[in-house]
């Protein structure tokens, strides 16, 4: 491979289409000049109640209403959706219906789906639709489900939908013998994404070709494919699932199925007509998944240097009414608590605990900031007892670069055990505290750092389909979609090294399964990883052939030859060769030639080898399907350093100077990393000091609209300087790592540092706010 492409800052090829008003969203979709019926949810406002009965007879009497669906009208009304990851440890794992028809366990469950005309009328259709409904206690904390005095489902003991404990070392032994111990009591609260497009589903059924097409604004169409392809019993030849413009993913949109995904297309089939709907910003409150709430007991013991010495943390999370993602989200916080740092003896317990709150599934960072919360708040508690620098006290007890690869013990995400693939954390720390410089000169100014890994990469697999054409044009496809992560340039990038063109030339398409039927999904940091060293062994494919075919027409070795500036061409003889459109004619042996040089390739021109056109086992065209399956995950990782001064009577927060150090691997496109950094950053932020869930005691969202969740405005975000090193991945090919959750992973515990130093307040809890430290000052007094 070249390092033309590889490595170099491109400018996003996506952002001209997008900036200029000409991207295609879910809501856009009208094929065929058709237009969509509409539809709308009726949802409980309790949070728990059971359903003595439901009327919809005046909502099918509105004029304009097509239809109007219970549980008892869908053929799979009594089924529950599935578990998408079972855990042996999930012993009691529940999901929801399409519809719930005898108990609501959150406000915002769904009861029954409308559609209509218009969306006007759907949503006039619902306000008829009569719930007669019996309110249940509620259970909204996690504090509150583990005492259990309330069960979120009947035949759920304790409300424990999941619980396991694994420990390395000699935990007690280890804590007993410690110099020092101390206990902490850690919590994060319910956070929300709030990406600028909420959710959509857009459905059309072929009933002379029994197809099925529908877009989603989803980060997995394969997996849709799939279940969709198995509830209406079609061949999955028969789904196409195109999610198109995404505004934006982080983590929600992986959930599948969410009811609407299969009623709309039920709907579609149902009806005749194509069928379509687009969540609104309370809905997308309510009934999207959330996530990050945990509650953490821990224990550590440290030695007189604060050397860790055992942690045992037993935590418990919040998984509110349903386990539709199993238990993924505390193991990924159970497998990353220590971090970057050597922890000889470590226990781990989690309970996955009920509430009668909005399901929880992945939201960016997915378990991590908990995690790095934990960890660097102990560091800095081991700091302070001790009376030690918390630079000093991190530098002692960071995993060393000659250590790798270094085991953890625990369990992770992908069915393996934790085991880091490289990195330099010490170079990492040692760079951000020199890029933060001396501290700026004032009152309450307060100094944060975190140091933190990033599970990434994980498999199963993804595969990717990349073409020549007789241009000498080249398209890539691969199964997984993106939410902005710059997959059509970065991937054109490695396409573009592989086979010596200009990135320009290279078109990649992601997210139809009409284009690459077979793929995982967007998430997890994992797209570089999977998807991209599948374009990379495709194009590699695509560059052999290439060589063989110009080598026997050259009557030259191929591997003598070498593929620049769109030409296969001799080493050392830049002008001896041909073409890579060239190449691509003579790849697809003619019959009949119809333009672009296809003659070249027809039955009566001379040929360099005897024999059929087509050897055994050959197949036609300039073009290749590769696949990519990790044996394990990449684990990128960083440090973040930041000064932050705070008004003693406003508690207004002012960051001064923020500073990151990554290491992802080799970087294929600086420009791209240093954006998804910025962007997680700015969403770190608004997750630790302004984007807080308001449940009331009765389970309802008090703040679900943009007028009270405050998100930050690009003033509260400052400059952000980036830095890079990069430790090869030894696990792939291309030596990458993930990088679209490292933004967000250490900010909460980074600006708890800082506070904490600049106020002189115990920082045990994220998100913060202003009025939350007030009371803690106040408390202090």
């Amino acid at each position: 491979m070249t390092t033309r492409w590889f490595g170099a800052r491109v400018q996003r090829m996506e952002d001209d289409r997008l900036l200029r008003g000409k991207g295609r969203f879910t809501d856009d979709i009208n094929e065929n000049g058709e237009r969509a019926l509409e539809t709308c949810f009726a949802r409980s406002p309790f949070a728990h109640a059971r359903i003595r009965s439901i009327d919809v007879n005046a909502a099918r009497a509105v004029p304009g209403v097509v239809a109007v669906y219970t549980a008892s009208d869908l053929p799979f009304g009594a089924t529950d959706l599935p578990i998408l990851i079972p855990h042996p440890n999930l012993t009691h794992g529940r999901t929801q219906r399409c519809l719930a028809s005898e108990v609501v366990r959150y406000a915002g469950e769904a009861v029954a789906f409308i559609v209509a005309e218009t969306r006007a009328i759907a949503e006039d259709a619902a306000e008829l639709v009569e719930v007669e409904y019996e309110p249940l206690p509620v259970v909204i904390t996690p504090e509150r489900a583990a005492r259990a005095e309330h069960l979120v489902h009947d035949d759920v003991p304790g409300n424990v939908a999941a619980e396991m404990k694994q420990e390395v070392g000699k935990v007690d032994t280890a804590l007993t013998a410690s110099p020092h111990r101390k206990t902490l009591r850690l919590r994060f609260e319910r956070g929300a994404s709030a990406p600028m497009e909420c959710r959509a589903v857009w459905a059309r059924w072929s009933a002379q070709e029994r197809k099925l097409t529908v877009y989603d604004s989803t980060q997995s169409p394969t997996s849709i494919r799939g279940g969709l392809a198995v509830l209406f019993g079609l061949p999955e030849s028969s789904v196409e699932v195109i999610a198109p413009d995404v505004g934006g993913g982080f983590g929600p949109k992986i959930m599948l199925f969410y009811p609407d995904e299969l009623l709309v297309p039920f709907a579609a089939m149902q009806l005749g007509r194509p069928v379509k709907w687009t969540e609104d910003r309370q809905e997308h409150f309510t009934a999207v998944n959330q996530e990050r709430g945990q509650v953490h007991e821990v224990e550590v013991g440290f030695d007189d240097e604060g050397r860790v010495l055992a942690l045992s943390d037993d935590f418990i999370h919040d998984a509110g009414a349903y386990t539709p993602y199993g238990i993924i989200l505390p193991i990924i916080t159970a497998g990353q608590i220590t971090g970057p740092y050597q922890v000889p003896n470590y226990r781990v317990r989690f309970r996955d605990v009920y509430t009668n709150a909005t399901p929880t599934s992945p939201y960016r960072g997915a378990g991590r900031p908990h995690a790095c919360f934990v960890m660097e708040r102990t560091l800095d508690a081991i700091a302070a007892e001790l009376g030690l620098d918390r630079v000093e006290v991190r530098r002692r007890n960071l995993i060393q670069p000659d250590q790798f690869p270094y085991e953890v013990g625990v369990a992770w995400q992908d069915g393996n055990k934790v085991v880091y693939d490289s990195g330099d954390y010490p170079a990492l720390l040692e760079r951000a505290v020199a890029m933060l410089g001396p501290r700026p000169s004032g009152d309450h100014v307060g100094m944060g750092l975190g140091v933190y890994v990033e599970g990434t990469g994980v498999g199963p697999y993804e595969g990717a389909h990349v073409q020549v054409l007789v241009s000498g044009k080249v398209v890539a496809a691969t199964g997984i979609p993106s939410q902005g992560q710059s997959h059509a340039t970065v991937w054109a990038q490695v396409v573009a090294d592989e086979l010596g063109v200009e990135v320009t030339d290279v078109e990649v398409t992601s997210g139809d399964t009409r284009r690459f039927p077979w793929g995982v999904g967007t998430f997890a940091s994992r797209g570089a990883v999977t998807a991209g060293n599948a374009m990379g062994v495709a194009a590699r494919m695509v560059a052999d052939k290439a060589r063989r075919i110009a080598g026997e027409h050259l009557e030259v070795d191929p591997g003598d030859l070498e593929l620049v500036d769109g030409q296969v061409r001799v080493k050392g003889s830049p002008g001896r060769g041909m073409p890579l459109a060239a190449v691509s004619v003579l790849a697809n042996p003619v019959r009949y030639a119809f333009g672009g040089g296809t003659e070249a390739a027809t039955q009566f021109t001379a040929r360099s080898r005897p024999g059929p056109p087509l050897q055994e086992g050959e197949q036609p065209g300039l073009e290749a399907t590769g696949y990519y399956s990790p044996p394990g995950s990449t684990w990128a990782s960083g440090c973040h350093a930041a000064y932050v001064r705070v008004d003693p009577k406003t508690f207004r927060l002012e960051i001064l100077k923020y500073v990151v150090v990554h290491d992802c691997g080799r970087v294929i496109n600086p420009l791209v990393v240093e954006g998804q950094i910025e962007g997680g950053v700015a969403q770190g932020i608004g997750g630790a000091f302004y984007e807080r869930l308001a449940y009331d005691d009765e389970g309802q969202l008090r703040n679900a609209s943009f007028m009270e969740f405050l998100v930050p405005y690009a003033t509260e975000i400052p400059p952000i300087e980036i830095d890079h090193i990069e430790t090869p991945s030894p696990l792939n090919p291309l030596g990458v790592k993930g990088a679209g959750e490292a933004g967000v992973i250490p900010v909460g515990a980074v600006l708890a540092s800082a506070i904490e130093e600049a106020l002189g307040v115990p920082i045990r809890e994220m998100p913060l706010s202003p009025l939350m430290l007030y009371e803690l000052t106040e408390a202090r007094r």
